[in-house]
């Protein structure tokens, strides 16, 4: 084994001080009760909304939508434009096309008016990202 010098002492101390954490953030994600339960098993966070420079959008918003093992949501049409990302887990959506199965790290769009089907087909919570484009 190394022997530890004052100079490795030290540089740990300092690393230490600075509030650094020792191993990397992880993203923002909600996997606490609040929010709104839209399907069984499924629940709604949304956090904030502001004006947008993108031509044709008004304004932005983001919401999570937390899926338990198993839970989904059917039977409704995007109400606008839309970009997700899935924070955590797998879901499976049909968006009219058939099956895309996504996984953590994946994105995809919406456009309004587009079917949705989607479940959680993992065996961990799936948290879905989504960034509303609203028009004006």
């Amino acid at each position: 084994m190394e022997q530890l010098n004052r100079r490795h002492a030290l540089l740990g101390l300092a690393i230490a001080s600075t509030g650094i954490p020792a191993r990397p953030a992880a993203a923002q994600s909600s996997g606490a009760p609040e929010g709104r339960e839209i399907a069984p098993g499924v629940r709604r966070v949304d956090y904030t909304k502001r004006e947008t420079m993108i031509p044709n959008y008004k304004t932005v918003s983001m919401r999570d939508n937390i899926y338990q093992p198993g839970a989904g949501t059917s039977g409704s049409s995007m109400s606008n434009d839309m970009v997700c990302h899935m924070l955590e887990g797998e879901l499976t959506v049909n968006t009219g096309a058939g099956d895309t199965v996504y996984k953590k790290g994946d994105v995809w769009s919406c456009a309004k008016g587009m079917p949705e089907y989607s479940k959680n087909t993992g065996t961990t919570v799936a948290i879905m990202r989504v960034i509303d484009l609203l028009p004006a």
